[in-house]
């Protein structure tokens, strides 16, 4: 009986095992900061793997002063970063194998069909927070390296599995890892990307931008400058330059994207009195970077837009708008399409699944970046779950897409870091 046999046979076997680890750690509410208790669960099933576990508290000064480093969390006590390694008997690639354990918060509980932290199965769905982003994913890590050793398949290269924290704020946890020593041949990330490959990933900054005005009573407006409304000039502008940048883009794995590298307003705050005009709006947001384009060129592209605002309206002479760069950021990675570890995993999604798989550039940020630009470890996104459903109220995953990655990913384990015997094919 051949190895990919052997894998999904045991993968058939302990599917309840499987679907019970992923809604004990759905269960857990670890949005940030309260990552422990996710984690704890993690931890117990490596040790019953048999894993060397190595489980730290991040916030070192090294961490803190690192250029690669954007978080706005001051204490990181007590939510540990984990890591488990199986060592390979050697001569054999290693990969690391990398998932969050945070996720973002529930939103509106009445608007869930049922509680956000209930990991409820229903039609082959299971429901609930980090369901898809991305604890289906984890699980499918951990079910391909258990599958793997159950079936008495001893490897020549490490794998390394991580469950970081505070990817969803800029990735501290794998840029701590990734400090203390962890490097790799290659890394999977699972991120919900609905099986596709990602060998390239949008990178992003969040920016702040302070619109000056001029105050005055409500019923004489004319006599003041609302803020707001020329906070309306400046989203307009980011449209603008919006569409620019996006008009450069002719990757071809791009094709199916209709905005490869958006510009997005998530808050406005602006106004302490309606019958005041306001003087003074803050506007943030997010700017996605191109994969092959380095974050200060997308940064001085945004601030030279805002210049450029002075020859729109006379205002902004002598009242620039001002941008801030604050708080999280994602580094984009651009992987080309014929390294070996594409090769790989796409040898290894035909094998499983006996079609060609779908390749694209990855529409959102992910943790990859850090693995490679600082890393320096090759990464493909690839995994369960579809972006739809992720950060969404009823976030769900398709139980049986978490079984057929954890098949793909042991199939490309198997194959990247080489068996240690003859075992068949």
């Amino acid at each position: 009986m051949n190895t990919t046999v052997k894998i999904n046979q045991w993968l058939q076997k302990n599917e309840h095992r499987g679907i019970k680890l992923l809604q004990q750690l759905v269960q857990e509410n670890s949005v940030r900061e309260n990552e422990s208790s996710a984690q704890a669960v993690i931890i117990e099933k490596c040790r019953k793997l048999g894993l060397d576990l190595d489980i730290w508290e991040i916030g070192s000064d090294e961490l803190k002063g690192h250029q690669a480093f954007y978080c706005d969390r001051k204490d990181f006590s007590g939510t540990p970063n984990v890591v488990a390694v199986k060592k390979g008997s050697g001569g054999g690639k290693s990969i690391i194998l990398n998932g969050h354990i945070d996720v973002v918060p529930e939103g509106n509980e009445k608007d869930w069909i049922h509680h956000p932290y209930s990991a409820v199965v229903e039609n082959g769905k299971l429901y609930g927070r980090g369901s898809t982003d991305m604890k289906g994913g984890t699980v499918a890590l951990l079910l391909a390296m258990e599958a793997i050793s159950s079936v008495g398949i001893q490897l020549k290269g490490d794998i390394i599995f991580q469950s970081v924290i505070e990817e969803e704020s800029g990735g501290a946890g794998t840029l701590a890892a990734i400090l203390r020593g962890y490097k790799a041949d290659g890394a999977i990330i699972p991120e919900p990307t609905n099986m596709k490959i990602f060998p390239k990933q949008q990178g992003s900054m969040w920016f702040r931008i302070t619109v000056k005005g001029k105050s005055a009573h409500g019923g004489t407006r004319y006599e003041g400058v609302n803020a707001i409304e020329k906070s309306i000039l400046v989203m307009n502008a980011l449209n603008r330059l919006e569409k620019v940048r996006n008009d450069q883009i002719t990757d071809p794995l791009y094709k199916n994207i209709p905005i490869p590298i958006p510009i997005n307003i998530g808050k406005i705050t602006s106004g302490q009195w309606p019958s005041s005009v306001p003087d003074l709006a803050w506007i943030e947001g997010r700017i996605g970077v191109a994969p092959h384009e380095k974050m200060e060129e997308a940064a001085v592209q945004l601030e030279t837009c805002l210049k450029e605002l002075a020859d729109v309206d006379p205002w902004f002479k002598e009242f620039p708008a001002e941008v801030e760069w604050f708080g999280a950021r994602w580094q984009p990675g651009n992987l080309e399409t014929n390294h070996e570890l594409i090769q790989t995993v796409t040898k290894a999604y035909k094998k499983v699944k006996g079609i060609e798989p779908v390749i694209e550039a990855s529409p959102w940020g992910t943790d990859g970046g850090l693995l490679a630009n600082v890393g320096n470890t090759p990464v493909v996104v690839i995994g369960p779950g579809v972006t739809a459903a992720a950060h969404d109220v009823n976030e769900y995953i398709e139980l049986k897409e978490v079984f057929t990655a954890a098949e793909v990913i042991a199939e490309a384990i198997i194959n990247w870091c080489e068996k240690s015997d003859e075992q068949g094919d």
